[in-house]
This record gives C-alpha cells, structure tokens and sequence, in this order.
C-alpha cells in the first residue's frame, strides 16, 4: 500500500450524522424535528464535495441497533427516508449524484427499499459524486453477510478456500464497488465508530468533532476536508 501525498484531500469521505435528537431537545422539539432538520443538511455536505474534491460520501442514516428506539421513532425514520427519496430524487439526478445504498435490506418494508432500488437505478449514470447511504447498516452484520456469501461459493465449488485472503472478503461487502473511506468524522462530541464501516475504515483518518449533526457546515466539512491534507498518511511505514 503506497503512501498518500500530506497535500492530496480525502477522496471518500464517511460521516456518522450524529446529534439530531439532542439537537431537538435543546429546542425544546421531538426528536424527529431534529432528523428532518438533519436530512436537510445533507445536501449541503453533498453539494460541498466537488469544490473540495471528494469524489465519495458516506453517511450512516440508520444502524441495524437503532431498531431498538421507540416505535414512533423508528416509524417516523423511515417515513422520513420515503420522503427524502421521493423529494431528493429529481435534484439528484440534476446534480450529477449518483446513490447507492448499503445495508440488510430484508427488514425494510417493501415501499421503501423499491424507492431505494429505483433512486439507484434513475442515478446509475451520474459521476460528480457518489452518495452512499448506510440504511439499516452495521458492520459486523454487513461482515457476516459477506462471510456467509463467501462459504456458499466455498461450498459450491467456486472459490478455493487456498486462495482467500485480506483481498478476498472485500470482494463480497457491500461496499465492493468503493474505494476505503480516507476520512471519518463524527459529529455530537461522541468518540466511538459505532460499528460503521469496521472493515474499510482500517486506515482511515478519524475526526471527532463537538458540533451536533443539524449545525454541520460546509464552512466545517471543507475545514476538515483541508486538515486532512495536511496529515503524514504512512500506513505503516515511516517518514521519507
């Protein structure tokens, strides 16, 4: 793996949007005034990537754990994720954006991952920048899925167990079609990944930043964007 030049940007970007409801309840509103307010953010970070020269954006909407929220919040999350596909779709495709979407799709109702499925479809030929959107994602789940793929083509013939290797397993994530994020930030004051992106983000530069997820610029984004830049990528080896 060669080293990175310290003035090359992020080329993938990953942000785990976190803060919506702390937000909302610093404004004395439910928790999911502050997810649409978040939602709404997103195509400002989206819009900001071309200028600063990333090509991939990540963000983590919903984990396979936050299933475990109350059922009104659950509910008003994926109503929200019909209605941003549905209004976002046609600015989107104008915009040059490509969307994909990684995670278990099995239990996500049928509406909703037939939006996704077409949002995908209607944005396939767009290379500006490639948005993907981790929907009931995990990473240790999203690691199982592919192991599971994996054995099945052990089984049947197809892979010889001899030949797997650190090159192999990528191959059967969701993410196969992705370049390794450079650059994680999360947002809200947590230190902690989450379980997002556990196998790419291996060599990944972390930034961990108190500003909740609604008050995320594009003045910020671009701010780590260029402190990025700045860092010795050595990737196990050492300074020239």
């Amino acid at each position: 793996m060669s080293r990175e030049p310290a003035s090359a940007g992020p080329r993938h970007v990953a942000i785990i949007m976190d803060g919506n409801g702390r937000w909302a309840k610093q404004r004395g509103r439910p928790r999911l005034f502050g997810h649409h307010a978040g939602a709404r953010r997103v195509r400002e970070i989206v819009e900001a990537c071309p200028d600063l020269g990333v090509q991939y954006l990540t963000i983590f909407a919903f984990s396979t754990e936050n299933w475990k929220r109350t059922q009104v919040e659950v509910a008003g999350l994926m109503s929200l994720f019909r209605r941003y596909i549905t209004k976002e779709a046609r600015a989107l495709l104008e915009e040059g954006v490509r969307v994909r979407f990684i995670g278990d799709r099995d239990r996500l109702d049928d509406k909703l991952a037939a939006l996704m499925h077409e949002l995908e479809g209607l944005t396939e030929n767009n290379t500006r920048v490639n948005l993907t959107i981790a929907l009931n994602y995990g990473g240790r789940d999203e690691v199982a899925r592919a192991t599971k793929r994996l054995a099945q083509d052990v089984a049947n013939g197809t892979l010889d167990p001899e030949t797997v290797d650190e090159e192999t397993l990528p191959r059967y994530l969701d993410t196969h079609v992705l370049p390794d994020p450079d650059l994680v930030i999360r947002t809200s004051g947590e230190a902690r990944i989450s379980n997002f992106l556990l196998w790419q983000s291996a060599y990944a530069e972390y930034e961990f930043i108190d500003t909740l997820w609604p008050d995320f610029s594009a003045e910020e984004f671009a701010r780590l964007c260029n402190a990025y830049g700045t860092r010795d990528r050595r990737f196990g080896g050492v300074s020239a």
